[in-house]
C-alpha cells in the first residue's frame, strides 16, 4: 500500500535493501571529498562487505558525527555520474540516504531523490528506484507544479547518466501530468525538460518530434529548445540536420549567440570539417557575435597543424609570425580572425601595480596561441607607443588540479617550455606554483629584444 511506503523505512526494509548490494570490492578512487567523507568511504571499502549490520553501524555513526554539509556532500559524491564506474561505492548511496533521512537536520529534497533514482537506474535496481519515486509522488500529492518539477528533475538526472530507459520512462510520466494540466506555463517548462533530456542522451530526432508537438499544442518554442537541438545534432554527427536547425532557428527570429555559435564550431571541428569551421567563423564574425575562450578552444582544436606542432614542445614556433608560416590556408584564416577579436583583452587584468594574463579555461591550443598573441600585442602596444608596463607581470595557468592527469598541467608545461626557450624572465611564483611572475622592468627589457631573441633561436 502507498500509505505504508511513506512511513520511515523500518529496519527490515533497510536490511532488505542493504542485502541487495553488489559485494565486489573496488579500490576507493581519488575524490573531492572532505577528509571525514573520504575516511568513511575508504573504511567501508576496506570492510567486510557481507557484514551488513557493521556497515549500517558505520554509516549511522558517520551521519551522527558529521555536519549536514559533510554528510550531504558525501552522498552527492556517491550519486554523481563520475562515480558510477565504482559499483561498490555507488551501492552505498541508498543506505547512506536512508540514514541521512532519519537525521534531525534533514530537509527533504526532490532533486536529491531524483539523483538517487538515476543512480539506481544505472545500477539496474529498478524496484528500489520505483519505491522512491512512488514515495515522492505520494508526498507531493496533487501539487501539479511540484510534480512537474520532480519529473523534470528525474529526466535531467537520468540524462546525466545517459540512461535512455530512464529518460523515456519519466518523459512518459511527465506527459501524463501535462495532459491533465491546463497551465500553459507548466506545459512549456515540461516540454522544454523533455526536449533537453532527449538531446542530452543523443536522440535529437525524438527531441524534434516533441518540438513539433509543442507547436501543435500552441506552445511557443524558445531559444533553449533550438540550442539544445543544435548541440545534440552536432555532437551526434548529424551536421546537415544541425545546419537545417540553425537556419530554422534564425528564420524564427532566434539569432545565434556566443554559446550556440561555439556549439556549431565545435561540432564541425570535432568531425574534421575545417572548411565549415572557416565559413561558420567568418559568418559569426560578420554578424557581430562576440567570441569567447570557448570559441578559441573550439576553433583551434580543429586545426591539425597546431595540434601536431604541440606534440613536441621543444620545437614549437615561438612567435605568432612563425606560427602563421607553418599553417595551411584555412588554419591561417582562422587564427587571423581569432587574434582580431577582443578575447585577449578580456583575459587580461590591468591594475596600476600589475598586469595579469589568465589562461584558466583554455585548452592547450588556445593557451599557445594566446601567449604568442600576448607577446606580439605587448610589443606593439608598449614598445611602439613607448609606454611603461606595470610593476609586476603575472601569467596564471593553474597548478593542474583540473587536468586529466591530476597534479600535472599541460598548459603550465607548455608555458614553462616557451618561456625557457625565449629567455623570458617570467618564473614560477614561490607562493603560487600555478603562476609565472616577473618584475615589470626586467620584463620590459626582455620584451624590447623579443624579436631579436626569436630570430636568433630560429637561426
Amino acid at each position: 500500500m502507498i500509505g505504508s511506503i511513506l512511513l520511515p523505512a523500518p529496519a527490515q526494509l533497510l536490511s532488505h535493501r542493504l542485502s541487495l548490494w553488489n559485494r565486489r570490492p573496488r579500490p576507493c578512487p581519488r575524490c573531492s571529498l572532505s577528509k571525514q567523507g573520504h575516511r568513511i568511504l575508504s573504511t567501508l571499502i576496506a570492510a567486510d562487505s557481507e557484514d551488513i549490520s557493521a556497515t549500517r553501524h558505520l554509516l549511522r555513526k558517520f551521519v551522527a558525527s558529521s555536519s549536514k554539509h559533510v554528510a550531504l556532500s558525501t552522498l552527492s559524491h556517491l550519486v554523481s555520474p563520475t562515480t558510477t564506474s565504482h559499483y561498490r561505492l555507488c551501492s552505498l548511496a541508498l543506505p547512506l540516504y536512508l540514514e541521512i533521512s532519519e537525521a534531525s537536520w534533514f530537509d527533504w529534497n526532490s532533486k536529491l531523490v531524483a539523483d538517487l533514482v538515476a543512480l539506481l537506474y544505472k545500477l539496474e535496481r529498478f524496484d528500489e528506484a520505483e519505491t522512491l519515486v512512488t514515495e515522492t509522488v505520494f508526498k507531493l500529492g496533487s501539487r501539479e507544479r511540484d510534480l512537474c518539477s520532480f519529473y523534470s528533475q528525474l529526466i535531467h538526472s537520468q540524462s546525466k547518466h545517459n540512461s535512455e530507459r530512464g529518460v523515456l520512462d519519466f518523459c512518459t510520466k511527465l506527459k501524463l501530468v501535462l495532459l491533465r494540466s491546463s497551465s500553459v506555463y507548466l506545459k512549456q517548462r515540461g516540454y522544454a525538460s523533455m526536449v533537453e533530456g532527449f538531446c542530452l542522451i543523443g536522440l535529437p530526432r525524438k527531441a524534434e518530434e516533441l518540438m513539433e508537438e509543442m507547436k501543435e499544442l500552441g506552445l511557443k518554442l524558445s531559444k533553449f529548445e533550438f540550442r539544445s537541438l543544435v548541440y545534440s545534432y552536432g555532437k551526434s554527427g548529424y551536421l546537415r540536420d544541425m545546419k537545417r536547425i540553425v537556419v530554422k532557428m534564425e528564420s524564427m527570429g532566434f539569432q545565434l549567440d556566443t554559446v550556440s555559435s561555439n556549439m556549431v564550431l565545435n561540432s564541425f571541428g570535432s568531425h574534421n570539417e575545417l572548411s565549415e569551421v572557416v565559413s561558420s567563423l567568418q559568418k559569426i564574425e560578420a554578424s557581430g557575435v562576440p567570441f569567447s575562450i570557448r570559441t578559441y578552444n573550439s576553433v583551434l582544436n580543429s586545426c591539425p597543424t597546431i595540434s601536431l606542432l604541440l606534440q613536441d614542445l621543444k620545437s614549437v614556433p615561438l612567435s605568432l609570425e612563425e606560427l602563421m608560416g607553418n599553417l595551411d590556408e584555412n588554419e591561417a584564416v582562422l587564427v587571423n580572425i581569432l587574434v582580431g577579436s577582443l578575447v585577449l583583452e578580456e583575459t587580461m587584468q590591468w591594475k596600476p601595480s600589475e598586469l595579469k594574463l589568465d589562461l584558466h579555461g583554455m585548452h592547450l591550443t588556445s593557451a599557445y596561441v594566446i601567449i604568442l598573441q600576448w607577446f606580439h600585442q605587448l610589443q606593439c602596444k608598449f614598445l611602439a607607443e613607448n609606454r611603461v608596463l606595470p610593476g609586476e607581470i603575472i601569467v596564471v595557468c593553474g597548478a593542474g588540479k583540473h587536468s586529466v592527469v591530476r597534479g600535472e598541467s599541460p598548459v603550465k608545461r607548455l608555458i614553462k617550455e616557451i618561456l625557457l626557450r625565449i629567455g623570458c624572465p617570467l618564473r614560477i611564483d614561490r607562493k603560487n606554483i600555478g603562476c609565472f611572475i616577473a618584475k615589470g622592468k626586467s620584463f620590459m627589457e626582455w620584451l624590447s629584444n623579443y624579436n631579436a631573441t626569436i630570430h636568433e633561436r630560429i637561426s
